[in-house]
């Protein structure tokens, strides 16, 4: 967490609400989150710019400012960006590591309790380089069920952990994998290569559908993630399977299981609904 629906979320929120807003100056209090950047260096080159646009790439929320650099954040497992307008819990501000202070008199905190996500500015060109080594976007039109099975049949990995590969497919973790999975009826252990046709299409459209209903309810919150006003996303009570081992799979009543055996990673499942 947080993965492509938290991270679209957020950044929508930051481009709604500091599009335009000016950075007066910058605060690095816990100067191990940046990378590719010294604190020194990221209060010169923001300072005096604006920010022209916040936008999500895979799992990676973006500014763009005017001056062309990029902040790129990945928030990973405990990071976020919220909005300060003078309400921000104290809580809240304790735990931040970078904040922008905003000509208007707000601040946008990078907050992170555990420092596990990272901070950077790039140029234009480092910037290109580094989203030109990440997948396809899976609500881009370009991801086709044409363009999956292509993917698919290429892979002799583990389907789940195809899907989770961001080098391949852009911004898909572990819980959107585990329901994407699921509503296709798909055992995330198969091979990739062994998906036939019809299996492609049907988890090409439930990871685009699981992926768009997580967005419309803002995210999924187990325990950090946090919209840019500090609300929890609303998706976990629609969960068919992560999360939810042992108890009773939704479809036909059998018992969920959890496993580790795909990469180490949790993976939930129903064993009669993905034969």
């Amino acid at each position: 967490m947080p993965e492509l629906p938290e991270t679209e979320t957020i950044a929508r929120d930051l481009n709604r609400e500091v599009s335009g807003a000016r950075i007066a100056s910058v605060r690095v209090t816990k100067p191990d989150v940046l990378r590719e950047v010294s604190p020194a260096e990221l209060a010169q080159r923001a300072a005096g710019a604006t920010i022209e646009r916040g936008w999500r790439r895979a799992k990676l929320v973006v500014l763009d400012l005017s001056t062309g650099d990029r902040i790129v954040v990945q928030p990973r497992f405990t990071g976020a960006l919220l909005i300060d307008a003078g309400a921000l819990p104290d809580e809240e501000r304790r735990y931040s590591t970078v904040e922008l202070r905003l000509a208007d008199g707000r601040s946008l905190h990078y907050r992170d309790i555990r420092r596990l996500g990272t901070l950077a500015l790039m140029p234009p060109e480092r910037f290109a380089r580094y989203s030109s080594a990440l997948g396809v976007e899976p609500l881009d039109p370009t991801f086709t069920t044409e363009h999956l099975s292509v993917l698919l049949r290429a892979s002799r990995q583990a389907v789940k952990k195809l899907l989770m590969d961001q080098r391949v497919i852009a911004g898909i973790g572990n819980i959107y994998a585990n329901e994407a999975l699921f509503r296709a009826g798909i055992d995330p252990s198969r091979a990739a290569h062994r998906i036939s046709a019809d299996e492609a299409a049907s988890l090409r459209s439930a990871i685009v559908d699981v992926l768009r209903e997580s967005i419309a309810a803002r995210g999924t919150s187990f325990r950090d993630y946090r919209d840019a006003s500090g609300a929890r996303g609303g998706f976990v009570e629609r969960l068919a399977v992560y999360g939810r081992a042992a108890q009773p799979c939704p479809r036909c009543g059998a018992r969920r299981i959890g496993t580790h055996a795909i990469d180490g990673r949790m993976t939930v499942l129903c064993a009669r609904c993905q034969e």
